[in-house]
C-alpha cells in the first residue's frame, strides 16, 4: 500500500496505462512541460516523450476531433479538459460524433477515447472553473460517465476507462485532488469494475447516494447522524452512466428512505433520475418521498458565495431529517408561514 493524493493516484494510473499499451497517448492544454494546471500529468512527458504526452493548443474541439482520428487508427487517446466549463467548445464532437460512431457503423468502429474532466467547486475559482456538467453527458447514449472519489478508485478507474472500447467521460473532483488515501498498485485485477457502485458506510435507517467530491462530505454526515442515533448508509455511485441501480435499490429496500446529493443544479439533474428510477423499483418499500440535496438552479456563483451554494453536511442532515419525518427546514418554513 502507498499513500497517494488523488491527483498523484491518477498520475500513477496514467503512467501505468502508458507503460502497458504503446497506443495510449495523452493530449491536453499544458499537460506536458507544465504537467497540467493541477500537476496531474507531472513528469509524464519527460518519461514518455512529446509524441505520447502532447501539449495541445487552446482548442477543445480540435483536441476531440484529433482524438477521433487517432481512435480510428487504433490509438487510445486520453484528452484532458483543463476545467469543467471548457468542455463546451467540444460538445459537438462529443455528442454528435464520439457518442454515435459505434451505433452509426453498426459496431464496426469503436472510439476508445477517455476524456478527463476536473469538475465541481470548492477551490475559490472564477466563472467556468467550478461547474458540474455531468448530466449533459449521462443523458447521451453511447457515452460512459464515471467519477472517482478516492485515491484507489482514481488509480484503478482511470486505467479501466482507458482500457474500455467505449468512450468514457472521467470526472475528477478537483477539490479532492489533494486528499490522501491508500493505493494498492499490485491488486489492480481485484478492484471492482468502474460500473459498480460501492457502499462506503453501512447503515439501516437512510440511504444517502452521491459521487465524486461529495462522498467525503456524505461520510462525515453519516458520522454526525450516528451521534444522533440515526444509521445512514452511504453509496458512492462511481458510475453515472450506466448507474448501478441494483446496489442502490438493495440499500433502499433495507432502509426505506433515500437522499441523493450532488453539486450540480437540481432541475433535471442526476438526482431526479435516481429518485424516479428508485421509486419505480422500490415504491412498496419507501417510507417517504426521496429527497435531493443539490446546487441551486442558478449559474455557479462568485467564489465568495460558493460555500452557500455547495451542498454541505448540515443540508444533508436536514434532508435525512426530512425523510425520517423529523423537524427540518421545510417543515419549519411551512409552520412559520
Amino acid at each position: 500500500m502507498t499513500q497517494l493524493t488523488l491527483s498523484k493516484a491518477i498520475n500513477a494510473g496514467l503512467r501505468r496505462a502508458l507503460e502497458v499499451d504503446e497506443k495510449v497517448v495523452l493530449m491536453g492544454e499544458d499537460i506536458g512541460k507544465l504537467g497540467g494546471v493541477f500537476r496531474v500529468t507531472d513528469g509524464l512527458q519527460a518519461d514518455f516523450g512529446p509524441n505520447r504526452v502532447i501539449d495541445a493548443p487552446l482548442a477543445e474541439s480540435g483536441m476531440l476531433g484529433t482524438a477521433i482520428g487517432l481512435a480510428y487508427r487504433g490509438y487510445r487517446p486520453v484528452v484532458e479538459i483543463q476545467f469543467d466549463g471548457f468542455i463546451f467548445p467540444a460538445f459537438n464532437q462529443i455528442i454528435t460524433q464520439i457518442s454515435k460512431m459505434h451505433a452509426r457503423t453498426r459496431g464496426a468502429v469503436k472510439l476508445p477515447i477517455t476524456i478527463r474532466v476536473p469538475f465541481g467547486g470548492g477551490i475559490g475559482s472564477v466563472e467556468h472553473h467550478s461547474e458540474s456538467p455531468e448530466a449533459y453527458f449521462a443523458h447521451t447514449p453511447g457515452l460512459r460517465v464515471v467519477s472517482c472519489s478516492n485515491s484507489q478508485d482514481a488509480y484503478t478507474m482511470i486505467q479501466q476507462a482507458i482500457a474500455s472500447d467505449d468512450p468514457v467521460l472521467f470526472f475528477e473532483p478537483k477539490r479532492r485532488y489533494w486528499s490522501k488515501g491508500e493505493v494498492d498498485q499490485l491488486a489492480e485485477t481485484e478492484q471492482p469494475s468502474m460500473e459498480r457502485a460501492q457502499v462506503v458506510n453501512s447503515g439501516t435507517d437512510v440511504t444517502l447516494v452521491t459521487y465524486g467530491p461529495l462522498v467525503m462530505t456524505a461520510k462525515d454526515a453519516a458520522l454526525a447522524a450516528a451521534d444522533d442515533g440515526v444509521s445512514v448508509e452511504v453509496i458512492d455511485l462511481r458510475s453515472l452512466s450506466p448507474i448501478d441501480f441494483d446496489t442502490v435499490a438493495a440499500s433502499v429496500r433495507k432502509t426505506g428512505r433515500l437522499v441523493i446529493t450532488h453539486e450540480a443544479q437540481q432541475f433535471l439533474g442526476l438526482g431526479a433520475e435516481i429518485a424516479a428510477s428508485i421509486t419505480e423499483r422500490c415504491f412498496d418499500y419507501l417510507e417517504a418521498a426521496p429527497a435531493r440535496v443539490t446546487g441551486f438552479d442558478v449559474p455557479y456563483p462568485a467564489a465568495k458565495l460558493e460555500e452557500h451554494y455547495l451542498p454541505n453536511l448540515d443540508r444533508m442532515l436536514d434532508a435525512v431529517d426530512r425523510v425520517l419525518g423529523r423537524r427540518n427546514s421545510l417543515s419549519d418554513w411551512s409552520h412559520a408561514s
